[in-house]
């Protein structure tokens, strides 16, 4: 330890020496020191789509029947394989009443595969960012 002259021994001999104490203090401020910018650029390119569709394609065929048959025996609506058969009655008058099929209608679906072919346009997005100021 070193004595400085301005210390002053006491009367016992010992000497009294300042002490110091340094003390930090910090502090928060905002600084701009730049920025940023952004581009925003659309961009299309085009999309081909080869699909394959299917599509049911109705057939309605008129059958002729012309068949008698008592009115508590009338047909009803019915499906056979892939067609649905809905009779058409009539009721004709004769000395007693009786119904007469008069024709069917047969419905069958037929599926059919086609090709689908087409080009689109897709948009995306591309973004550039630009950094100027101090901290670029």
């Amino acid at each position: 330890m070193a004595i400085n002259s301005a210390d002053h021994p006491a009367k016992d001999g010992s000497f009294t020496v300042a002490a110091l104490r340094e003390q930090a203090s910090v502090d928060v401020r905002t600084v701009d020191i730049g920025g940023v910018r952004v581009h925003k650029t659309v961009s299309e390119h085009p999309h081909h789509i080869d699909e394959v569709l299917q599509r049911d394609v109705i057939a309605v065929t008129h059958v002729p029947i012309d068949k008698i048959v008592p009115l508590s025996e009338a047909p009803q609506a019915r499906q056979e394989g892939d067609t649905f058969i809905v009779p058409i009655l009539e009721e004709v008058l004769v000395v007693e009443k009786r119904c007469r099929i008069k024709e069917e209608i047969h419905i069958t679906r037929n599926q059919r595969t086609e090709q689908y072919v087409e080009t689109v346009v897709l948009r995306s997005e591309d973004v550039a960012i630009e950094r100027f100021g101090q901290g670029s």
